[in-house]
């Protein structure tokens, strides 16, 4: 069974780019292949394997810097597109935390509470859910802020 894809995965396959984790992966073996092609080609002229690897991780970082700039720009492309996602949701996240914006409708969460000790759907009368914010706080701890108040910090 395949998970559903978010809208940016979506776009970004339409527009033909890469995840982040394929560019790596791309990445990754473009530089391992540059370092065994100088390896094996210094090994075919005489020098011994282990100073031909040697030489070769030096070589090939300047090399694959030259050689793969298209490949490590992508990349730059990606990064920056999962930081930016990951900062959108992140900041969904803390706005939901706070209670400024109710959650991303789900077509699998019910309209109404399901109990009767769950809090007051937004369509209640304000002195209604002032009556339950009082009848919760009735246990005597008076921890229960306001809604919309956020955390103290």
């Amino acid at each position: 069974m395949t998970s559903p894809t978010s809208p940016q995965a979506a776009a970004r396959e339409r527009a033909g780019e890469p995840g982040l984790a394929t560019t790596v992966a791309l990445y990754t073996l473009a530089r391992l292949g540059l370092l065994a092609v100088v390896t094996v080609v210094l090994a075919l002229i005489g020098v011994p394997w282990l100073v031909a690897l040697l030489v070769a991780l030096v070589v090939a970082l300047p090399l694959s810097m030259v050689l793969f700039r298209g490949l490590r720009e992508r990349l730059d492309r990606a990064i920056a597109a999962s930081t930016a996602r990951r900062s959108s949701e992140r900041a969904s996240l803390r706005a939901q935390l706070r209670g400024d914006v109710g959650p991303p409708p789900s077509p699998d969460t019910p309209v109404a509470p399901a109990s009767p000790s769950a809090a007051p759907s937004a369509g209640a009368s304000p002195s209604a859910a002032a009556a339950a914010d009082g009848a919760e706080g009735s246990t005597g701890s008076d921890t229960a802020s306001p809604a919309g108040d956020g955390p103290a910090r």
